[in-house]
């Protein structure tokens, strides 16, 4: 007899004034297990019954679940499992890197519904802003074509770009993008669009889709290292996404690889696709070379093993570093690098070197293969606004509980 698979889900609460954390933590249930019955749910996330039924009711009302076939088991009363409308909720992903920008369009469950994407000008935000509120504008117009109610239900807008945010750079470094971090971008597109935005760097939007989505899901604790032109590290701690002070967590590409090192040289200056694109001297803004990279690595391609060769060794001393400060179940290496070359780079990281993940009895892989898709960071971006509307926080509990106590 096969037993049931445990069902994924935080505890709610049943202390007054926390509703809205009970209803998030059920919409959550419902994404990471499909659809569920109110018993599971009081089961799963420690509510009492009657709350369940209560929050159900609420969210049947507000078209976000729906009821499904009644099932029967056993002697017992059959039971009516909930499941997510994906049309209960849309949202819309920005990415702006330094030769494109992408856009998105997904629903509840994250599913992508429209994408579109426009090469940047040379000269940053002074022309290239309008280039991108143009690509949100028709990306938003094709989604309300697509769903009559989907401006109603349309939860915010999402971008991610590379960091660090709010330090002094070099304006000729080509890892940096000093002119868009010093554009006062999220008030623009907040003033263009009318919606809200929020912004992360590429690599927590990639952990936030990798949550979502992708090798991440259900997950507690995971370091999702990203690969694309520069390196970061998108940080998932006790399942929620660690930005940092200043949303630079996870910014491991700037680490120095020798503290000795006259020249400072860090990571992501010697292991990222900016550097891979240096030393096949091409071009990162031609056209195909996504494409291109790929083919080459599928047919090993002496001077990409040559890179990978050094690459790996340098990004294994990474995965090392993140797993001895934060303690993850895994470490998911993802972002734009195609598949061909990260799965030949993931082969030559191998052996990782010890660290305290290497534990017996270990039901994930230190390291394993995420997304590799140069779409994947716009989707992380997308579904930030999701995350941001339905997602259990409990920071925002301590909030309510602090105030609380503060007022009794």
């Amino acid at each position: 007899m096969n037993r049931p698979q445990p069902i994924r889900a935080k505890s709610g609460t049943n202390h007054e004034g926390t509703s809205a954390h009970n209803r998030r933590v059920i919409i959550e249930a419902l994404r990471l297990n499909g659809a569920l019955s109110r018993a599971d749910l009081a089961r799963a996330t420690r509510l009492t019954k009657q709350t369940v039924s209560n929050i159900i009711d609420e969210l049947e009302r507000d078209g976000l679940v729906v009821p499904q076939e009644t099932v029967k088991k056993g002697r017992g009363q059959p039971s009516t499992p909930y499941a997510l409308v994906p049309g209960g909720a849309f949202a819309i992903g920005l990415q702006i890197d330094r030769h494109v920008t992408r856009a998105v369009a997904v629903d509840l469950v994250g599913t992508v519904l429209l994408r579109a994407e426009a090469d940047l000008p040379a000269d940053g935000p002074a022309t290239g802003v309008r280039v991108v509120l143009d690509l949100v504008s028709g990306v938003r117009e094709r989604l309300i074509a697509m769903a009559s109610d989907a401006e109603a239900r349309l939860v915010g807008l999402g971008v991610a770009m590379p960091g660090p945010f709010g330090i002094d750079g070099d304006d000729n470094d080509q890892w940096m993008m000093e002119a868009w971090q010093k554009f006062p971008l999220v008030e623009t597109l907040a003033a263009g669009t009318g919606l809200e935005v929020g912004l992360q760097n590429d690599a927590a939007a990639c952990a936030t889709a990798e949550r979502l989505v992708g090798a991440a899901h259900g997950l507690e604790h995971a370091v999702c290292l990203y690969l694309g032109y520069g390196i970061g590290a998108g940080l998932i701690l006790n399942s929620e996404l660690y930005s940092g002070a200043n949303g630079n967590g996870g910014e491991i590409g700037m680490a120095l690889l020798s503290p000795q090192d006259p020249k400072r040289t860090s990571l992501e200056h010697r292991a990222s696709l900016a550097s891979l694109y240096q030393h096949l001297e091409i071009d990162p803004a031609a056209h195909g070379v996504y494409d291109d990279i790929g083919r080459r690595a599928e047919a090993e391609d002496p001077r990409i093993l040559d890179w990978i060769g050094s690459a790996a060794a340098d990004l294994r001393w990474g995965v090392h570093l993140v797993e001895t400060i934060f303690d993850p179940q895994t470490v998911i290496l993802c972002g734009g690098a195609p598949e061909p070359l990260a799965r030949r780079l993931m082969a030559a990281m191998e052996p990782l070197m010890p660290s305290i993940a290497d534990r017996p009895g270990r039901t994930l892989p230190r390291l394993q293969l995420g997304m590799t898709d140069p779409w994947s960071v716009a989707l992380g971006a997308a579904a930030e606004p999701i995350g941001r509307a339905f997602d259990p926080r409990f920071s925002a509990i301590l909030k309510a509980a602090g105030e609380e106590a503060a007022g009794g």
